[in-house]
């Protein structure tokens, strides 16, 4: 089979290089891609917000499967442009990706069908949103009712900074936000695969979105993750998958919008149980690549059964036992503007450590790898315990040379602590 893959960050190569291992692979386009993508697809250039184009390109290379990575063109209906023309995709359609698009929606259809979340309110206005304020008390959270590339969300621990975000972010012309109560506990992720009306669980996993050591800072798309999350028991994930994510799937369906593909749910586990915080519509960007590393089956076809309606008819996903764990190496400035150009050399002696470097903002200048964006590698490893696997991604880390970067270095540290 061929497939199409859309998308160029390191979640992209992640699922690249899982894809090339399929039996059933013929031929694998990536659309832009990136140069370590590269290494197993054939790029291709896309305008992918120009879905006849997209289409076009399907039938003209016979395209079995298409698999979109990112958000955005989930959000503009790229999926439902590819169906209508008869095309198998793996993603929801823009209706069911309001899960991600619209915080605002996600919340409404917590409330309607009873799904536990933090208790919220809606503002169109900055004089709303003021008002709302005086609800939460002096902590709230305030987030972009919109994508925001996880970076539109203020943790305000006082009604100055609730204010400041409030100010900041209807600063922008049609804003509007959405306002929480602060919830306390563990935070974790759950991925859920979905083929509009069957679901399994794909593992989980904890992320790092503080830019700084000691996750000070502001909000980063992620700097770390590791999977599988230790604070997401089998017994809370089963909690989660039938207060959380399986009614939100049977919503979706009812309402005529089936959710397809995968289902990323991020937890507050808090003592009254598990919380929804927020809904993303995509694998995670760095999770996905310590997913991948634990996942021991074909990819491809498992993604095909998602996007054909035939999930229940494939085994339960197998993930290692092993943990996985990422460290993203960004760009000086990140979350910023981040500085470009950057050479990168040590891929090879990395990966020589039995670590993988998934690429994500980097391009070529010549014969050399530069920096190309804020987010630029996310070096992964296995290990027997979430300590081995920490260690061996370090080690790896430190083979790599890119001085106009930086990383952290408390990936896991917390979590290995406490194990």
């Amino acid at each position: 089979m061929k497939i199409l893959l859309i998308g160029g960050g390191g979640r992209e190569h992640a699922l690249a290089w899982r894809l090339a291992q399929s039996p059933g692979l013929a031929r694998l386009y990536a659309a832009p891609g990136n140069p370590g993508i590269a290494d197993h697809a054939e790029l291709v250039t896309l305008d992918v917000a120009d879905h006849a184009a997209v289409l076009d390109f399907c039938r003209e290379q016979q395209v079995g499967l298409v698999v979109i990575g990112p958000e955005a063109p989930l959000v503009d209906g790229l999926a439902d442009s590819l169906r209508e023309g008869g095309i198998a995709v793996f993603g929801p359609g823009a209706k069911a990706a309001r899960l991600e698009g619209s915080k605002g929606f996600t919340k409404e259809l917590c409330a309607r069908v009873g799904i536990p979340t933090a208790a919220f309110w809606r503002a169109r206005s900055l004089g709303e949103g003021l008002a709302a304020l005086d609800r939460f008390g002096g902590a709230a959270v305030v987030k972009a009712d919109g994508l925001a590339a996880g970076k539109g969300v203020t943790v305000a621990a006082t009604r100055a900074e609730a204010e400041a975000a409030l100010r900041d972010l209807f600063a922008a012309p049609g804003a509007q936000v959405v306002i929480e109560e602060c919830l306390s506990g563990p935070e974790t992720s759950l991925f859920v695969l979905s083929d509009g009306s069957y679901a399994v669980p794909f593992g989980t996993a904890e992320d790092h979105k503080r830019v700084g050591e000691g996750d000070t800072g502001p909000n980063t798309g992620g700097m770390g993750a590791f999977s599988p999350s230790l604070a997401l028991t089998p017994e809370l994930e089963a909690e989660a998958m039938g207060r959380i994510v399986r009614p939100t799937i049977d919503a979706l369906a009812e309402d005529g919008a089936p959710f397809v593909g995968v289902l990323y749910a991020g937890l507050m586990l808090t003592a009254d149980g598990p919380k929804l915080i927020e809904y993303n519509v995509r694998f995670g960007d760095p999770e996905c690549q310590a997913l991948m590393m634990r996942y021991e089956g074909d990819l491809l076809a498992l993604l095909h059964a998602c996007a054909t309606g035939h999930l229940a008819d494939l085994p339960a996903p197998v993930l290692s036992p092993e943990p996985a764990l990422t460290v993203v190496l960004a760009a000086r400035g990140y979350p910023g503007t981040p500085e470009t150009g950057g050479a990168i050399t040590g891929i090879a002696a990395a990966e020589a450590t039995g670590a993988r470097v998934f690429q994500a903002g980097t391009r070529t200048d010549g014969d050399r790898l530069v920096a190309g964006g804020g987010r630029v590698l996310g070096v992964t490893a296995l290990g027997k315990t979430l300590a081995g696997a920490r260690a061996a991604a370090y080690a790896a880390v430190d083979a790599i040379g890119f001085p106009t970067g930086f990383h952290r270095r408390d990936i896991g540290a917390r979590a290995v602590a406490s194990d």
